[in-house]
């Protein structure tokens, strides 16, 4: 049996404050605002596995009034959430996923995040695509005002 779940998150550029994406740190003047680190493509990623798995999403799992998960690292919480897929007896057979971005460019910092989630979720780099488009100067995200990330994952029953 096969499970999909669609992820999505969003986050506002602000100064103070790392950035941080697909837990890589990234060189840049803002980093995201957020209740934890604020990792728009772990956070995409986490939804996308919650839905797969139908158990709502990332802010009822860990919400943000509570203290605990105050500038956490997302990937703990990712971690967390791949722990459920394993215990609930399925594997990733892979995930796609989009950073949208204007600046900073993502592409030289794709390839350490692919080693740091293939690592987590024990999968093959030929298994996660994480792609990097910009908004074309549209929009909050065109402006350099946020910064989004979407992804798909396709779960197996083993």
């Amino acid at each position: 049996m096969y499970r999909i779940g669609l992820g999505y998150d969003i986050h506002k550029l602000t100064e103070g404050r790392e950035l941080i994406i697909g837990g890589v740190k990234i060189t840049h003047e803002k980093g995201l605002l957020g209740h934890s680190d604020a990792d728009v493509l772990i956070h995409a990623i986490i939804d996308a596995m919650l839905g797969a798995l139908c158990l709502s999403d990332i802010g009822t799992l860990f919400p943000d009034t509570d203290d605990i998960f105050k500038n956490i690292d997302s990937t703990i919480l990712l971690k967390k959430v791949y722990s459920l897929i394993k215990d609930k007896k399925y594997v990733i057979e892979n995930i796609d996923s989009n950073i949208i971005a204007q600046r900073p460019k993502m592409m030289p910092y794709i390839p350490k995040m692919k080693e740091v989630l293939c690592k987590i979720f024990e999968i093959s780099q030929d298994r996660l695509s994480i792609k990097a488009k910009t908004n074309e100067k549209m929009d909050a995200v065109g402006q350099e005002l946020a910064i989004e990330a979407q992804a798909v994952v396709l779960l197996k029953k083993v």
